[in-house]
């Protein structure tokens, strides 16, 4: 069975993230903006900025052509992606890097965010090739803020702390919406 949003229903959605919703077209065409294409895979939307506005995909795990496709959130709000890049740029990952050899629970944290992603992705499909494999570089680095981040915002606060804190560093506020806001 291919799957498609329209046979997920949103039980699944959400758990797999607690705060994903049906894509509706208006969504779809939302979301080829923001990415410049039309978005793969796409099952649902996997969270909002809190004007509604779609921030995260949720893509499955194998795209239409059969491909495995391990990201399952995918960040798009364009000013969190903006922000999230200028701290990559700036050097971040190594600091969470660091964070990681020097404090034994925010690694075990960062294990179970690993573990908690693959499963959230199996709810969806058992991918062969995607066997323990999540994103972000976990469960042993920090490789794509952009991926934690957006893994946080699907799944909530406490599931993945890097992404939290990636989160809190730009200043996301689930209350405030901040689309149209230029980084400074």
């Amino acid at each position: 069975m291919e799957l498609t949003p329209e046979a997920i229903d949103l039980a699944l959605l959400q758990q797999v993230a607690v705060n994903a919703s049906p894509a509706s077209k208006a969504d779809i065409e939302i979301f080829t903006q923001q990415l410049g294409r039309e978005p793969r895979g796409l099952l649902g939307v996997a969270a909002r900025c809190a004007c509604g506005t779609p921030a995260v995909t949720l893509t499955a795990p194998q795209l239409p052509d059969g491909s495995p496709f391990p990201t399952l959130f995918y960040l798009s709000l364009p000013w969190v992606v903006k922000e999230i890049s200028r701290l990559e740029s700036g050097g971040e990952m190594q600091k969470y890097n660091e964070l990681l050899q020097q404090d034994p629970q925010l690694l075990a944290n960062y294990q179970q965010a690993h573990e908690s992603y693959v499963a959230r992705r199996e709810l969806l499909a058992q991918i062969p090739q995607l066997s323990g494999v999540s994103a972000g570089g976990m469960p042993q680095r920090v490789k794509c803020l952009h991926a934690l981040a957006g893994y946080a915002l699907a799944v909530g606060a406490g599931v993945c702390l890097v992404g939290d804190a990636v989160l809190a560093e730009i200043g996301w506020d689930w209350e405030k919406c901040k689309c149209a806001m230029e980084s400074a």
